[in-house]
């Protein structure tokens, strides 16, 4: 019987600590960046974002993978236009004795500004980047195909940077009533 009060005590105990976690993150203004769903700000402001053609194969992945992240609510008339400039380079890292390169690195950059279409305000300007490591192989088919897979994974993660850093910005215009 002494074990059993014991442990539901110390469940009790568990329980109101994690009430109290809860609380805690309530009173220090922390919320859901979508909170409010489709209806929000946030999210009003985000479909709201026009994202012209960007050059290049990783600016058609990019572009692609942000027409998914900021297009899911729904299509609105232009607010913003998204800006994206990109510098997508191969560089030799691993040279062996003979001069044949065995590793390479790509590195995805992207310089990107949020243009309000009204007033034409920069809203933000930011970069957002990512490399990846590939070896390279005797099969030059291999290789080829490595460098371009390394481009698909680097533009998601460099569209799914972006996409937050726009969200987060319109969201807190959208808290600041502007």
């Amino acid at each position: 019987m002494l074990k059993r009060v014991q442990h539901d005590e110390k469940r009790w105990g568990k329980a109101l600590i994690a009430c109290l976690a809860l609380l805690a993150l309530t009173a220090c203004g922390l919320s859901p960046m979508y909170a409010g769903g489709a209806s929000s700000g946030a999210a009003h402001g985000i479909a709201a974002v026009d994202i012209p053609a960007i050059q290049g194969r990783g600016g058609w992945l990019i572009k692609n993978a942000l027409d998914a992240r900021l297009g899911v609510a729904g299509q609105v008339t232009p607010q913003y236009r998204l800006d994206v400039r990109l510098d997508d380079s191969l560089e030799a890292l691993g040279v062996l004795n003979d001069d044949t390169i065995s590793r390479e690195r790509r590195i995805l950059r992207a310089r990107y500004q949020l243009v309000e279409l009204a007033t034409g305000a920069v809203l933000l300007d930011a970069t957002a980047g990512s490399d990846a490591g590939i070896d390279v192989v005797s099969s030059e088919y291999a290789t080829i195909a490595a460098e371009q897979k390394a481009l698909e994974n680097l533009a998601l993660e460099v569209a799914d940077r972006m996409a937050t850093q726009v969200a987060v910005t319109l969201r807190s215009r959208a808290a600041a009533g502007q």
